[in-house]
């Protein structure tokens, strides 16, 4: 599928696709190589949750939060 095809998807079909992306990469996600500076990021946020600094959003409660403002 080209950029071009990607665009004119309604946006229904875009998020079904990011969905099946994002679980995909979830299922991967051992395989994944990180930088340093990606795993100093990553360690850092996972701080700031632990820490209660940050907070960690239900994707299913972000996406239906989508455009309601």
């Amino acid at each position: 599928m080209s950029l071009a095809e990607v665009r004119n998807l309604p946006l229904r079909e875009k998020l079904q696709i990011l969905e099946a992306i994002w679980e995909d990469l979830g299922a991967r996600v051992d395989q994944m190589e990180l930088s340093p500076a990606d795993r100093t990021l990553l360690d850092s946020r996972i701080e700031r949750v632990r820490n209660g600094e940050a907070k960690i959003h239900d994707w299913d409660a972000v996406k239906h939060s989508l455009g309601r403002q």
